[in-house]
């Protein structure tokens, strides 16, 4: 006979009165503790109670279950759960794209600058060893056993020996002796021994910094690419210094000498190498400055990126491109001694500032026959007097095109060091072209005219830096925004945003 519900409830509680009323002391004392883990407490037993959250038994130990997001409790374990896979969703998508760092060290680009420090004192050593005509007093080329010099009178001998079969030694340098040939040659194994040097100096840190993740990847490809460079830039310095030591690879007639253009290439190779490394060093050093203040940072590169900088932008760029021409067009003039020819300024013969045509265009420069197709560009490159008015043309322009951007820098509104880098171009192209027209009057003085070629990489440097401080890269411009962004959310929402921002790296 079934009972009713309210009558089952009064003999369930009849039959615990009964078993908790008559029971001896003894047996009470003989029953057993109950465990912490089932002791019933208000607190447990309100959870355990219908209506209340409770834990599956079979999700009680798995880490994927979740508690319901309407209790306290399973909020707090979102919360944390959600961090975590956030956290780890990072690592992994880091982990699977690059393990680089975001930003490369700053101990990298003190490293860079110094390599570009050396690379500009091996292009001034390079100007002395052409001035004094040193360069061909080596007519081998041992990458390895070469770095050491003669030992003894033997090998003396021999490395004299090897010379006295040259062109150069034949035809200009018959009566040089012993003592005389040591003195070009250490001058020409001194350079070949700092260009070694500078590959293994460049060559071993690049591969330090790359291995300990010590640069981000975009850094790093770019080391790799001036070691190439570099090692580029040796190959070529044999290839130059070969085109003197033949017969049939310089015009007949004329004293043996390295080409011009090859020489250019070497000396274009050695610039762009410099000029890569000051630029990188440059730019990660700039990288940590605008990320130490993001906020204020940000604003200053959004003025530099602004439409209104867009022609000085550009106009900065041109410059430039404009400047190193004008370097490599000096080496044309070196390789041709063509700074012999005209010794005056602004006169090339007076009452002229252009020499005749009939020397400009020399038919004797002409490799094809009537009417010699190739007259005019192969005047420009080989003709002595042609190549030297191209350079003061380059050159002239060069210093009026500095002027008219600092005439144009006065209205603009620019930052402190923007205006300061103008200034300083100015000043080094007035340096320049007074160095240019001193070493023309005095006919090429050794000194000045290695001064003169050590000035034309300072101006190309500072045209470089000046470029360096307006322009705006996309990559830096993203992590000073993603920086102030993370400091932004701090400021407002207080210490829950500033221990999610170290969380997450921001």
């Amino acid at each position: 006979m079934a009972l009713s519900p309210i009558r089952a409830r009064l003999a369930l509680r009849a039959n615990r009165l009964v078993d908790t009323s008559f029971v001896c002391r003894r047996c009470l004392h003989q029953q057993k503790v109950p465990s912490p883990s089932t002791r019933q407490t208000p607190f447990l037993d309100a959870f355990r109670k219908p209506g209340h959250y409770r834990i599956p038994p079979s999700a009680r130990y798995t880490s994927s279950t979740a508690l319901p997001s309407a209790s306290p409790l399973g909020a707090l374990s979102s919360s944390f759960r959600d961090a975590s896979s956030t956290l780890a969703g990072r690592a992994a998508n880091s982990a699977r794209t690059s393990s680089f760092p975001t930003t490369s060290s700053q101990s990298a680009a003190y490293w860079l600058l110094a390599s570009a420090a050396s690379v500009f004192g091996i292009v001034v050593l390079g100007g002395l060893t052409r001035l004094t005509e040193s360069g061909l007093s080596i007519v081998e080329w041992r990458p390895v056993t070469g770095s050491f010099p003669p030992l003894n009178d033997e090998d003396w001998e021999r490395e004299f020996s090897l010379y006295k079969l040259s062109p150069e030694f034949k035809m200009l340098n018959s009566r040089m002796g012993l003592e005389e040939y040591k003195q070009i040659y250490w001058m020409e194994w001194g350079h070949r021994l700092w260009g070694r040097v500078v590959g293994i100096t460049f060559l071993l840190p690049t591969a330090y910094f790359i291995a300990r993740r010590k640069v981000s990847a975009p850094m790093a490809a770019r080391l790799v690419g001036i070691c190439g460079l570099i090692g580029f830039q040796g190959f070529l310095g044999w290839w130059m210094v070969k085109s003197g030591l033949k017969d049939d690879l310089f015009a007949p007639g004329s004293h043996p000498r390295v080409s011009q253009y090859r020489l250019a290439a070497h000396l274009g190779t050695a610039f762009a190498a410099y000029l890569a490394m000051l630029w990188n060093g440059l730019a990660i050093l700039r990288q940590h400055r605008l990320l130490a203040s993001p906020t204020a940072s940000l604003e200053h590169l959004s003025h530099l990126s602004s439409p209104a900088l867009k022609p000085f932008r550009l106009a900065t760029a041109v410059l430039f491109g404009l400047t190193y021409c004008t370097a490599i067009s000096g080496a044309l003039v070196a390789g041709l001694d063509a700074g012999l020819v005209y010794n005056d300024f602004p006169w090339m013969g007076q009452p002229r500032f252009i020499p005749p045509k009939s020397e400009l265009l020399s038919t004797w420069y002409s490799h094809t026959p009537s009417p010699h197709p190739d007259l005019v560009w192969r005047n420009m490159l080989e003709n002595p007097a042609f190549v030297q008015l191209d350079h003061r043309i380059l050159a002239t322009t060069t210093f009026v095109s500095i002027l008219g951007l600092w005439a144009y820098s006065r209205r603009l509104a620019l930052p402190r060091n923007v205006r300061k880098g103008v200034v300083g171009v100015v000043g080094y192209v007035s340096l320049q072209v007074v160095m240019g027209i001193t070493t023309l009057w005095y006919l090429v003085p050794t000194p000045l005219a290695a001064a003169h070629q050590a000035g034309a990489l300072a101006l190309l440097s500072g045209v470089l830096v000046l470029g360096s401080r307006v322009r705006v890269s996309k990559r830096t411009m993203r992590l000073v925004q993603e920086a102030a962004s993370g400091l932004g959310q701090v400021g407002k929402r207080g210490p829950e945003a500033m221990m999610k921002a170290r969380m997450t790296g921001v």
